[in-house]
Parts: C-alpha cells; structure tokens; sequence
C-alpha cells in the first residue's frame, strides 16, 4: 500500500481549516439545496503552512478507516458533548471545536444521529463563543436538521460550517485560532486511531499512526510562531515530546515504472513506501497522545 508523504513545492494552497472535517467539502457550495454532494472519504487534505505545503488525512478520512477495519463504535474515544461548556480561554475552545469536529465526524460515519446533534450543538457553542460568525447559523442548523439520517449530507455539512469558520478566523486575521482547530482535529484523529488499534490491530490503521510522524512536525512549525504564549509553549512542548517518539519510524520508498493504460488515457503509480513502525514505537505514541488530549478536553 502506498504511503502518501509530504512536500513542499513552489505553489501555494490556501489552508482551510473545513479540510479538517473532510478534504472533499471544498467543492460544495452554500447555495440554499438539500441536494449535496457524496463524500469521498479517500482524499487526504493540502494544506498551506506558513508557506509550505503538506498532506493530512482528515479525520473523516481516518474515520472511514476505522469503521471499515471493523472496530465497533465507542463513546469512550470521544469527548463527551456536555464538557464544551467548561472551555473558559480561546486556546481551549479553539482546540475542543476541532476535537468535536472531529467526533462530529466520527458520529456521523457510524450512523449515530442522536450523539451528532449532541455533537452539533457542541460545536456550534464554541463557535459562537469564539466569534466566529456564520459557522453554524440558524440557516446551517435547520440544514443539519433536514438531513439528520443522511450521512453523506451531514458530512458535507459540517466541512461547509467549518470551511466557514475558517474564513472568518482568516479574514479577521485570526490565524491563531485556525491553527489551533487544525489541530485539535488532527489530535483526536490520532487519539481514534490508536485507540483503535490497540483493540483491533490491522496494517492499515498502523499506517495511519505512522504517516502523522511528516505531518506533526508541520503542525509543530505552524503553532511555534505563537510559543511565547503560555498556553501554546506548554502544547508545542507536548508536540515536540511526542515527535522524539515519532523519531524511530522509518520509511523506505521504492521505484516502479508508472503503468499507462492509453486505451482510457490512465496512468498507474506503482512506486510504493513501505513504513516500519515497532509495537513499542506505537504504545509510546498511543500513551503521548493519550495524555496531550487529556490535558485538552480536561
């Protein structure tokens, strides 16, 4: 299976923090119709950093993965809807409004309609408390209500209300907080992960946990601009403990001739990466991201 690492290029991609939710919402509109689009849970996110480019499986992305493994559903990796209003600073309402996203996500993929209204209105707190105006309006709400059920549509959905949110924190120059979304996202997708592998183990899901290793040491650069701020320098420390864990996993990348099928004009890349990641590299890392997302949802 083919491991889809980093680069960085010469063009520039506007980060979205909606990719969090699901990459493939960046082509649904906001026009006034219950006809959305399907979800294609298999595109990673392109995200622009600083000025430089690199690739993050979203979590619905992750959450797909999950499901398809065949772990059942649990509440217990999920952050409970009811603690969103003990979130008093905005660095913490910004993280838990990427980590309910996420969950929001996760809800959704297992057809858990009453949890994601929970969910719904979790995020739809934290928004309003952060100022993020639009995010999840009365006009977004009675269209979440519309298609509860429908989880295609609530999938789109939710990455037109982030995808919103993130153009206001964007145009309000506000990209602390997007980052801070970003990352809680990012954070509770690994969380589901490891989680689940240490329940049912499979290579794919091992894969995933392996791939963060590129794509923690982009969010570490984003969010050290910020480190003179108490609350980022105690996160970024806990980022950079758990990239030293990261350190040990390997990947090797082999050439394949690319196949081309000129008859429906496709071309096929055969070259692959394979990852080495050791049961005792992955306990450390299940633990670390164990205790940063406490510290986050505490």
């Amino acid at each position: 299976m083919r491991l889809k690492l980093f680069t960085f290029r010469g063009t520039f991609i506007l980060l979205s923090a909606s990719a969090l939710i699901m990459s493939s919402c960046g082509n649904e509109t906001t026009k006034e119709t219950d006809e959305l689009p399907p979800v294609d849970s298999t595109q990673s996110t392109i995200l622009n950093v600083s000025g430089e480019i690199f690739s993050i499986p979203s979590p619905i992305q992750t959450a797909f993965l999950i499901k398809n493994s065949g772990a059942a559903y649990s509440k217990e990796v999920i952050n409970a809807p009811s603690k969103s209003a003990q979130y008093s600073t905005n660095f913490s309402k910004a993280m838990n409004l990427g980590i309910y996203g996420a969950d929001l996500g996760y809800v959704t993929i297992f057809d858990q309609t009453q949890d994601a209204i929970g969910y719904l209105n979790a995020a739809k707190r934290l928004a309003d408390e952060l100022g993020v105006a639009g995010a999840f309006d009365a006009q977004t709400i009675e269209r979440f209500t519309k298609n509860l059920g429908n989880k295609d549509s609530m999938l789109v959905l939710t990455g037109v209300a982030y995808r919103s949110s993130d153009a206001y924190l964007k145009n309000n120059d506000r990209n602390d907080v997007s980052g801070l979304i970003l990352a809680g996202g990012w954070l509770e997708s690994l969380f589901f992960a490891t989680n689940v592998y240490k329940i049912k183990p499979s290579e794919e899901v091992k894969r995933r946990i392996a791939e963060q290793k590129t794509s923690l040491q982009s969010l570490i650069k984003l969010l050290t601009q910020y480190y003179s701020q108490p609350e980022y320098t105690e996160f970024v420390d806990n980022l950079n403990d758990l990239s030293s864990v990261f350190d040990g996993v390997e990947f090797t990348y082999s050439y394949e001739k690319p196949t081309t099928d000129a008859e429906k004009k496709v071309t096929t890349i055969n070259s692959k990466t394979e990852v080495k990641i050791t049961p005792e590299q992955i306990e450390s890392i299940t633990q670390k991201t164990k205790a940063i997302r406490n510290q986050i949802v505490e």
